[in-house]
């Protein structure tokens, strides 16, 4: 049997749309000879669909077009398609999460998912009803009959270690183990996370283990919202090892020839690639992220504030790899505070990437607010009152250019920042995407080091980014963190050094250890009191701040649900 994997970038509710590319994606299929096509777990939807589910006139269109794909579906292929599988007699929740059997004039649900995820995230529970039978589809093909598991994205993830997610035990794996199968197929709608390449590859061996059988893992790709998928597809053989891998963050398609699962049979040599490093695959899923998001928004330009700072180079940098130089503008709005070196530095990474700059001063607004508040004030702003002003001021600014020219403001603020409240309403947070929300400030460190390494060459040029020298700059990369607001500030004057800071958080938001735990541990107490109170005071802020494109374990954003009032 030859299967072809489809990693699709699909557009979430653009029903008529995801089916001409999962069409697309069935006559290059059968071009390279391929028996069966495998799209993502509710391809025709695309994931999360979230409260579209909820809209009687969207389910009914997907019964038109799954009977379109039906009548076009080629000649001796047949298509497996994710779909929302409506329960009569059932209000909501009211559907199966559910693959669908395409074939030439007719269509059949063929499996339905039994672990609904509801946490991070994810709110499945809220829409969907379990399955509740392992799933076995027999196809002919090659001249003999084939048995094929079939499990949809989390049926995966049933390891001793995740068991906390699934109290009443089942596991779908397991019960495909009393089934003779001759593969396993997993479609997946996964999104990014560090780490979790090797999870999901970790999680295949095992299950290719417990069935003696090869697993091929179908991943969606493409940034949906703060969601960003890496795509990233594989199989294993029956011995855990790779033998095909798809692209990291980009739409691609394969067809792998497997072999019977019968005592004889070889399983096919493993494939000699490695996936990306991790540091480009960070790059590269940020990229996408930005570039779907504006795409699927309906934006053609960005635009961003340059300080001269590291934050704002690195999202300049994502911005330029995502939409291309002639898309992106920033502006620099230099204040009395504003060193001539953070001026230099924004104009040398804008020259280096070719954007188009412009410099708007702020000193005369300021000049106006000190005068116009004193009536109200009693006195002229001063401290943090006038600090914010001048983020105020900038930001005001770049929603007026960005309102002017149509472009959608990119925010850039970290991750350390918007947990601890150093950031500014309606100012410096004002955007309609965070780019690096979801990176700790030793991450963007990290990260700029990598991009100006020799080893991210490849992948710069590939992004069309200069692929040669150094493009942070490491006048930019060691200066000290500062938002210039005041003479010789340094954030170190408000916050603990990142490296002592970071992981804090880190532990705090994304591993959920108490204050206790963290003292216990070694921790400074009065710091990690410190660090609880401005993480907990700082949720009003977070509440109003512009999607944060997820890359961790727990971002701000769908996945962190905390209430704003609480002790």
């Amino acid at each position: 049997m030859r299967l072809a994997l489809a990693q699709l970038n699909p557009l979430v509710g653009d029903l008529e749309g995801n089916g001409r590319r999962i069409l697309a994606a069935a006559e290059r299929a059968r071009a390279g000879g391929a028996d069966l096509l495998l799209t993502p777990e509710l391809s025709l939807w695309g994931y999360p669909p979230r409260d579209l589910l909820l809209r009687p006139a969207l389910i009914q269109r997907q019964e038109g077009v799954l009977a379109s794909l039906a009548a076009a579906c080629p000649d001796r292929l047949a298509l497996l398609v994710g779909v929302a599988e409506p329960v009569a007699g059932r209000r909501q929740p009211g559907l199966h999460n559910a693959l669908a059997l395409v074939e030439r004039g007719g269509w059949r649900i063929v499996c339905r998912k039994r672990l609904l995820p509801s946490y991070d995230v994810f709110d499945e529970r809220r829409y969907f009803l379990p399955g509740d039978a392992p799933a076995v589809l027999e196809l002919e093909a090659g001249g003999r009959p084939w048995r094929l598991g079939l499990t949809i994205c989390e049926d995966l993830w049933v390891e001793e270690n995740l068991r906390s997610r699934w109290p009443d035990a089942v596991d779908p794996i397991a019960d495909l183990a009393s089934l003779p199968i001759d593969l396993l197929l997993n479609l997946s709608a996964s999104p990014f996370g560090r780490g979790k390449g090797e999870v999901r590859q970790g999680l295949a061996a095992r299950a290719a283990a417990r069935l003696g059988v090869p697993v091929v893992y179908l991943n969606q790709v493409g940034g949906n919202d703060e969601l960003v998928f890496d795509g990233a597809s594989f199989v294993v053989d029956r011995a855990g090892q790779p033998v095909l891998r798809l692209a990291c963050a980009a739409e691609d398609l394969a067809v792998w020839p497997a072999a019977p699962a019968d005592a004889h049979a070889e399983d096919p040599a493993p494939a000699p690639t490695a996936p990306p490093d991790p540091w480009e695959q960070l790059l590269r899923v940020l990229v996408l992220g930005v570039r779907d998001y504006a795409a699927k928004c309906g934006f053609q330009r960005a635009l961003l504030g340059l300080s001269g700072g590291i934050d704002s180079a690195l999202v300049a940098v994502i911005a330029a790899a995502a939409l291309g130089p002639a898309q992106v503008e920033v502006l620099r709005m230099p204040s009395p505070f504003s060193s001539a070196g953070s001026l230099d530095d924004a104009e040398g990474l804008a020259r280096r990437l070719g954007l188009a700059t412009a410099t708007l001063p702020i000193a005369p607004l300021m000049e106006v607010f000190a005068a116009a508040l004193p009536p109200a004030l009693g006195a002229p702003p001063a401290g943090v009152t006038e600090e914010n002003l001048q983020s105020r001021i900038r930001g005001t600014l770049l929603m007026a250019v960005a309102n002017q020219k149509g472009g959608l403001l990119l925010s850039t603020g970290n991750k350390s920042e918007l947990a601890v409240g150093y950031c500014t309403l309606y100012g410096d947070m004002n955007g309609g995407l965070s780019v690096i929300g979801d990176l700790y400030k030793t991450t963007v460190f990290g990260l700029c080091e990598w991009l100006d390494s020799e080893a991210s060459g490849p992948c710069r040029a590939a992004l069309g980014l200069p692929s040669a020298g150094e493009l942070i700059g490491a006048a930019i990369r060691t200066k000290p963190p500062s938002a210039e607001l005041r003479p010789d500030q340094r954030d170190s004057d408000s916050l603990p050094d990142y490296g002592v800071l970071d992981p804090l958080l880190k532990a705090s938001i994304e591993e959920l250890r108490t204050p206790e735990e963290l003292v216990a541990a070694g921790a400074d107490p009065a710091l990690v009191a410190r660090v609880a109170g401005l993480l907990r005071r700082a949720e009003f802020k977070r509440r109003q701040a512009a999607p944060v494109l997820k890359v961790s374990d727990r971002a701000f954003g769908t996945g962190w649900r905390m209430p704003i009032a609480s002790a």
